[in-house]
């Protein structure tokens, strides 16, 4: 498990860590500027690991090994001229850490190249302080492209005392009317991912429009069922560019979360038409662009000429509703998760709920807390572990004091191999943490799965986005059998007032809600751009050969098409890998 063994606060300790750091900096450049690969191979230890991101490859690329790490820095260098590489200043300094157990010296560090600014992650090994263990590169800006923020934000000049001419307000609806103009970006969905990555590009001069099918802003969170909060800390899910407020609660409640997100169009200047769904579009490949076509809340349609299409819609398209054997027959109410709202007209009666993930058990636990007699009941086994214990999957980094944008750069600089072996130890950790928890939901038959490799949820989630739970109080109600469990492959079919179980009793329902999934991403292109275009993109999310999510946060086979997707941290740090490599493209650096 990560963990920090020492932040050095002497003086002499820190210069010591710093200059051993930047030694190591200084012979990177030397060795970059010979070509010399002798001496960049002297540089990595006999396990090494290298992510890229954009810096010297224009995509998110991992390496491993020092064959291969060295192969590429010298076939990239020559274009790249990677060169300055300097401890970053005003940001957490060098400091001794472990890693997955293994003892290093961590240091943040900047550096150029012929086209931008990056920022960087090294990690020396303490037995071989010469060497690196993990090194990553990543663009933080292009010259003469730099984000419009801080002190070089607007004036604001054009429309500031400009008596007799257009003001802000109206100058904001006449360039969100797009009346004039085509954007260049479209961006399907204007939930966290959607406006992060539109307030991104914004920064950077390239035009976008978010396209949001349901009514408000925020919509997304404020219709999804009446008790859900979020399931992870406060301090992992900040926005780009807005933090939340420092009085918010560590768990955000969906209302909270949906307001939040519809100030924050407004704030960050994101151009949004809300009740308009993407239709389908095509590209035009002599052209350069998509016709993209939308539909209005009047039913009137346009077609849009973006040469970009962002899916920022979630990872998952159509809920999933299952067939299942004598459901017809069935006389009480059946709803998805995606419809279920609150368990407020079930008191006193009786209900199944089909399904032991994440909305399974929060569907379970808000029917039971509004006095309805429910039992859940579990298709396959899956990962459970308790908020305080996921809290250790991002303690290193997010709990650790350190600014946001350091915690950031420390996250991404894991490859594939390391994320896995990382993933093992916090899983153990974890078991160990809610170790009577488990033992209790064993006893009532419920059925775990930690992933034949030990990786836990961590690993469900990057893998198949699906197949466990973070528990937030349904597992205790299951413990104590507040919460029945029954198993799927007891029930025979489903008959008029419930499921007949093979045993031949049958469970009672009023209602059965089935927290059964969505279609996958892919099944939306498809319905979307076709046939083809979803077979030449292939799958989305799970594990690439690479070890980086399937066409996640670069560029797809389809060009002009991007996905960005999952959580709020996610969305606010990899929306600026896809607007800098957008912003590459329409600049011409990238073809």
């Amino acid at each position: 498990m990560e963990e920090v063994i020492s932040i050095s606060s002497s003086a002499e300790s820190v210069h010591s860590e710093a200059h051993l750091v930047q030694r190591w900096l200084s012979r990177l450049e030397q060795a970059l500027k010979s070509l010399n690969r002798d001496a960049l191979g002297q540089l990595f230890a006999d396990e090494c690991h290298w992510r890229d991101l954009l810096a010297f490859t224009w995509s998110i690329t991992p390496h491993q090994g020092r064959e291969s790490i060295v192969n590429e820095l010298i076939s990239r260098q020559h274009k790249i001229q990677a060169h300055r590489f300097e401890i970053a200043e005003n940001r957490t300094p060098p400091r001794r850490v472990k890693r997955i157990g293994i003892p290093v010296t961590e240091a943040i560090f900047n550096f150029e190249t012929a086209d931008g600014r990056g920022s960087g992650v090294v990690r020396l090994l303490e037995c071989e302080p010469e060497r690196a263990w993990i090194f990553m590169t990543s663009l933080q800006e292009l010259k003469g492209h730099e984000p419009a923020v801080g002190e070089r934000r607007p004036s604001g000049a054009e429309y500031s005392r400009q008596f007799g001419s257009q003001n802000w307000a109206e100058r904001r609806a006449k360039e969100q009317a797009f009346e004039d103009r085509e954007p260049a970006v479209l961006i399907i969905g204007a939930g966290q991912t959607g406006l992060s990555t539109a307030a991104r590009l914004r920064m950077i001069g390239v035009d976008a429009l978010c396209v949001e099918k349901l009514p408000r802003v925020g919509d997304v969170w404020r219709q999804r069922y009446h008790s859900l909060a979020l399931h992870n800390q406060v301090a992992l899910n900040h926005m780009a560019y807005m933090p939340f407020p420092p009085t918010w609660p560590k768990y955000l409640a969906k209302d909270m979360l949906a307001n939040w997100i519809e100030n924050y169009a407004w704030a960050m200047e994101c151009n949004v038409w809300t009740s308009t769904a993407f239709v389908g579009g095509e590209y035009d490949e002599a052209a350069g662009h998509w016709h993209a076509t939308v539909r209005r809340a009047d039913g009137s349609e346009r077609v849009l000429r973006p040469r970009h299409i962002v899916f920022a819609n979630g990872i998952v398209g159509a809920p999933k509703r299952p067939r299942l054997a004598g459901l017809e027959d069935f006389k009480g109410e059946v709803l998805h998760t995606h419809d279920y709202k609150d368990g407020a007209p079930w008191r006193g009666r009786n209900a199944l709920v089909l399904g032991a993930g994440t909305s399974g058990h929060d569907i379970a636990q808000d029917l039971h807390g509004h006095g309805a007699n429910v039992k859940l009941i579990q298709r396959g086994p899956i990962a459970v572990t308790s908020l305080d214990a996921a809290c250790v999957t991002y303690t290193t980094y997010y709990d650790d004091g350190l600014p946001i944008e350091d915690c950031d750069l420390l996250a991404l600089s894991a490859t594939y191999p390391i994320a896995v072996r990382n993933a093992q130890a916090v899983t153990k950790r974890q078991q160990e943490l809610d170790k009577v928890l488990l033992d209790g939901l064993r006893a009532r038959g419920f059925k775990l799965d930690f992933c034949e490799d030990g990786t836990g949820y961590m690993m469900k989630v990057r893998r198949t986005h699906g197949g466990y739970y973070l528990n937030c109080g349904c597992s205790e109600l299951i413990v104590n059998g507040q919460v029945g469990l029954l198993h799927f492959e007891d029930i025979e079919r489903f008959v008029e007032d419930g499921a007949l179980m093979k045993d031949g009793r049958v469970e009672k329902a009023d209602l059965l809600v089935t927290a059964t999934g969505y279609q996958s991403q892919q099944h939306v292109v498809r319905e979307l751009l076709g046939a083809a275009v979803a077979e030449i993109v292939g799958p989305i999310w799970g594990i690439a050969k690479d070890g980086e999510l399937n066409n996640m946060y670069r560029p797809t086979a389809q060009k002009g098409l991007w996905f960005l997707g999952s959580g709020l941290s996610q969305a606010r740090i990899y929306s600026h890998y896809v607007a800098l490599q957008i912003k590459a493209r329409e600049i011409g650096l990238i073809t």
